[in-house]
């Protein structure tokens, strides 16, 4: 399992719009990014009956998984089925396509098909649906701005607008309502492999901004 590092910093308009302009001058987006150079991101995020993966997280468990369907700029024709892994502070992400269709009917309850698919992940995501009860639970929606620089494998993320939906799991409607979840605030998010080059770092250095471990699934869940 390839473990990278990952850390999180609250920043408010102003840091975020210095910051932001650090980051164009020198740092590359990543390739997807359109013209403006963000995209939106819709996560429909797993969880049991006892929120086993909300009160890890807010317990700061050590080694911990979360499952997530995820697509962008509402196109339905790319969805990814992930697994991020936190242990010790570090993080793994496993991914595989999954359809449309296939979304839907994990929503509607209709799983039985995922047993015996060829996707190791899907699979896994049966067994623990069947053993663990864990359910689509929450839609997370948010605006991300994505810089990628090759040393080091580095990725700064600048996310805002964190939203979501009130009780509705349909993340296939593009049309769901969804209500701001946290405010203003933007979220800073660097993950690296085994080194962060210096000039990261004064990049997104700002004054008097802790480390955080927020958590856009725990901030959405405020909401039901």
């Amino acid at each position: 399992m390839k473990l990278r590092h990952e850390y999180k910093i609250f920043l408010n308009y102003s840091d975020y719009l210095t910051v932001r302009s650090r980051l164009r001058a020198v740092i590359p987006h990543d390739s997807h990014v359109g013209e403006t150079g963000e995209y939106k991101i819709r996560s429909l995020y797993f969880d049991n009956i006892y929120n086993k993966a909300l009160y890890e997280k807010i317990s700061g468990v050590s080694i911990r998984e979360k499952f997530r369907i995820r697509c962008y700029n509402n196109n339905y024709d790319f969805i990814k089925l992930e697994k991020k892994s936190k242990i010790n502070g570090m993080c793994n992400k496993v991914s595989e396509r999954v359809t449309k269709d296939e979304v839907r009917r994990i929503i509607h309850g209709d799983i039985e098909w995922m047993l015996n698919s060829d996707r190791q992940l899907v699979s896994e995501l049966y067994v623990k649906m069947k053993i663990e009860q864990l359910r689509p639970k929450v839609i997370v929606d948010y605006i991300r701005e994505p810089f990628v620089y090759s040393a080091g494998n580095v990725r700064i993320t600048l996310d805002r607008d964190v939203r979501t939906s009130i009780n509705s799991i349909d993340m296939l409607n593009p049309n769901v309502p969804t209500v701001l979840a946290e405010g203003k605030t933007i979220i800073l998010e660097v993950k690296y492999d085994n080194y962060k080059p210096a000039m990261i770092s004064d990049i997104v250095m700002v004054q008097d901004r802790l480390v955080s471990a927020f958590s856009k699934y725990v901030a959405c869940r405020k909401f039901g």
